[in-house]
């Protein structure tokens, strides 16, 4: 499905399960897309909930908006709301989709229920955050290359973007690198490799314009209160994630309003999708 903006773009939106259920708004990682993964849905349905993404700009066949900050989700979160008539959402986002739920909360509060964040950006810069401390050196490659500037970051996707666009299941772990140590990358496996890879391809088919500008908008001011905050913020955080370290889940839980913390220092990035998202939910939903 896609939805048009007042402004004249267009979004790719995904919806799965029962009509009539309650919907949670999920907010994909980066680099990402919308596309559903069928335990995820299928966890939803059990509840009687109904699934509802969509592709930020410059992903999939979404519009570009360049220079997008995380604030500006909030318009296109009000845009898909109100095409598909949905009052109020329960909100998840997992890795940069995290910051993305946070403005949707901070800055849509009559539309939100709570949130659940599952290894989530903390603002940049943030104080008493060494933000960059803990990440695999792919991280670290691709953060400071977006500090250093747009033509820094269009050299570090230029070389990246060729072997995520057509990637397999089988080619994720490797992929991954040194952002995954041995917990995460045990979680590399069977349907949730191949979702992980049809997410990114699906992200990316048309280019690395999405990415590029969720990396400049987490870099700059976010524009978004997250200390105002009025609805329950679950910040699960693993202490063996690489991609998004510990510390950004110890300073999110320790400055989000209503944040309730689920710091596990037996997880990753990864594993608190495939072994934990059941939990998630029902915190999420109470």
């Amino acid at each position: 499905m896609r939805i048009a903006t007042p402004d004249g773009r267009v979004l790719d939106v995904f919806l799965a399960g029962p009509e009539d259920g309650a919907v949670l708004l999920f907010h994909c990682g980066t680099p990402g897309s919308g596309l559903p993964h069928d335990v995820l849905t299928g966890l939803l349905a059990e509840r009687g909930m109904r699934y509802l993404s969509f592709s930020r700009p410059g992903y999939g066949t979404s519009t570009r908006r360049p220079g997008r900050s995380v604030a500006d989700v909030a318009e296109d979160v009000s845009t898909v709301l109100d095409a598909l008539a949905i009052d109020r959402v329960d909100v998840l986002g997992w890795s940069g989709g995290g910051p993305h739920a946070l403005a949707t909360a901070a800055l849509l509060p009559d539309r939100v229920r709570a949130v659940a964040l599952i290894g989530s950006v903390a603002p940049y810069p943030a104080e008493g955050l060494d933000w960059l401390a803990g990440m695999g050196k792919e991280n670290v490659e691709e953060f400071n290359a977006a500090l250093a500037g747009p033509k820094e970051l269009i050299g570090f996707k230029e070389r990246a973007w060729p072997e995520l666009r057509g990637i397999t299941g089988a080619q994720v772990a490797e992929a991954l690198g040194d952002l995954i140590d041995d917990v995460d990358r045990g979680s590399i496996r069977g349907d949730f490799a191949e979702w992980v890879a049809g997410v990114w391809r699906e992200g990316l088919r048309h280019g690395y314009w999405g990415w590029f500008d969720d990396d400049l908008a987490f870099t700059r001011p976010w524009n978004v209160a997250i200390e105002d905050i009025g609805v329950p913020v679950h910040v699960w955080q693993g202490g063996h994630d690489r991609m998004v370290p510990y510390a950004h889940g110890e300073w999110l839980a320790a400055h989000c309003g209503g944040a309730c913390p689920h710091l596990l220092p037996e997880h990753g990035h990864l594993t608190l999708v495939v072994d934990s998202m059941a939990t998630i939910l029902d915190e999420l939903i109470g």
